[in-house]
């Protein structure tokens, strides 16, 4: 197998996905493809055959794992991302019982992330708060930075632009709070046709893309302007401030099947998701490549 298609997403937490390209023709393969996603994300791109490789967030994972979709979970790339952002009325997550939240879409990845913080305090998602859906995380940050809603989950860059224009509060931060800094934001994962048809290219394509986040952090402003080359993040400072916070090293030490535990516990308890820890684990894993490669690179 020397054809290899990844996700291309528009996230500058993203950087591996775009720093292992000239890794993975070290690796051998020859043809390496980008697939534009669409609004329905990198797993839906996976679960149709149109991409064999994607860096996907936890909490976008969970519902589709829940569902059986064929997707595989391979490693975990680094905690952080998001940021729980609220206004000056709002002073802890319990606060926002009453108030408006704004996310992409109910049941999307942002609304998911919320739902188990919510569920982690004591609060039901289901009737606590009131939801707005807004289609793109830019619309959810406008409408709160022009007072419309209570709180947002802002991803990437976002908490770096709005803390710029002195709006609002952070209420929690994933890369430096506990639990949240314990687990997993990003993950990587393949079709689970590809790793089952192609055992050897998936453990090369992963040992690529591990060697990337390495490199993220290593050299960030180098991962940041490779980015804005690409037309995939054109603000190089601010990408490089992402991408140098967010801890890229964690694949080599923290276990990714705590993340996936911690998150399906919660949304089980608020009746998002019917299967068990367990279930979802042994439906949606394969752990072995990373450990292999845990090895190989332990030096």
């Amino acid at each position: 197998m020397t054809r290899i298609r990844l996700s291309r997403q528009p996230a500058v937490c993203f950087a591996p996905t775009y720093v292992a390209e000239e890794l993975l023709r070290l690796e051998g393969f020859t043809d390496v493809e980008y697939v534009k996603t669409d609004k329905d994300g990198s797993i839906a791109t996976l679960a149709s055959g149109a991409s064999d490789l994607s860096l996907l967030g936890v909490s976008g994972a969970m519902l589709p794992l829940d569902a059986g979709e064929p997707i595989t979970i391979l490693a975990g790339i680094h905690a952080g991302c998001w940021e729980l952002m609220a206004n000056d009325r709002v002073s802890g997550v319990r606060d926002l019982k009453g108030r408006s939240v704004a996310v992409m879409r109910l049941r999307e990845l942002d609304h998911v992330f919320i739902s188990s913080i919510m569920a982690w305090v004591g609060m039901d998602p289901r009737t606590d708060v009131h939801w707005i859906e807004t289609q793109r995380m830019s619309e959810s940050m406008r409408l709160f930075v022009e007072g419309r809603v209570d709180a947002f989950l802002a991803f990437a860059q976002q908490p770096l632009q709005v803390r710029a224009m002195r709006v609002g509060r952070t209420l929690i931060d994933t890369t430096r709070d506990r639990p949240w800094s314990q687990y997993f934001c990003c993950l990587a994962a393949a079709r689970r046709d590809f790793t089952r048809q192609y055992p050897i290219a998936t453990k090369r394509a992963l040992r690529a893309l591990l060697k990337a986040a390495d490199l993220c952090t290593q050299d960030p402003d180098g991962a940041a302007r490779l980015m804005e080359a690409r037309g995939i993040f054109p603000d190089h400072e601010l990408g490089r401030e992402v991408i140098r916070s967010l801890p890229y090293d964690r694949w080599r030490t923290d276990d990714p099947e705590d993340s996936l535990r911690f998150h399906a516990l919660r949304l089980r308890e608020v009746g998002m998701i019917k299967s068990t820890p367990q279930a979802i684990i042994d439906g949606g894993t394969d752990w072995r490549f990373l450990k292999e490669i845990r090895k190989e690179l332990k030096a």
